[in-house]
């Protein structure tokens, strides 16, 4: 059964349906986005401090304490198992998109390696091996640029892109 390309031939209220999930969704990546900024900076020491705390620091109005084990495991476990149906649902619908399939299956596959390599290297630093910040934030990096990615290939595919020999 071929699927790739069947995208443009949704009815009207199906390319609804989509356009207004991948509206929701976005909304809720961006606003934990929005508050990932505020929590780490966007910077290593950011995600450092926001896991493993800062009490070395003299100012006892900006202590923050290391997560326990049970604050870091529900971290993990809450966005692993978000994550990876955010990422499925994406993946089913740009799975009836027109493109490039070496592009297609790596923004098919790649989410998942960088939710397991994020979320792992979360738990890693979290165990002292601090160095795996720079590897949260890379992984973190190609999880945003696919997650952006992908909606915005299958939005212009919804309404703006037309197959060759369509005549619509």
């Amino acid at each position: 059964m071929k699927i790739s390309g069947t995208i443009h031939q949704l009815p009207f209220p199906a390319k609804m349906l989509i356009i207004f999930f991948l509206l929701a969704l976005s909304f809720g990546f961006f606003s934990g986005f929005r508050y990932l900024k505020g929590a780490t900076n966007l910077t290593p020491a950011g995600i450092e401090k926001n896991y493993n705390g800062n009490e070395k620091e003299q100012d006892p109005d900006e202590v923050i304490f290391k997560k326990s084990q049970d604050e870091i495991l529900t971290v993990i476990h809450a966005h692993a198992l978000s994550m990876s149906m955010i990422f499925f649902l994406l993946g089913i619908i740009l799975l009836m998109t027109t493109m490039n399939e070496t592009l297609k299956y790596f923004l098919l596959i790649e989410p998942f390696v960088s939710i397991v390599v994020t979320f792992g290297g979360i738990w890693l630093m979290w165990k002292e091996v601090i160095w795996f910040k720079y590897v949260v934030m890379v992984s973190g990096i190609f999880l945003s640029i696919s997650y952006m990615t992908t909606v915005l290939i299958i939005a212009w595919q919804l309404f703006f892109y037309r197959p060759s020999g369509s005549g619509k």
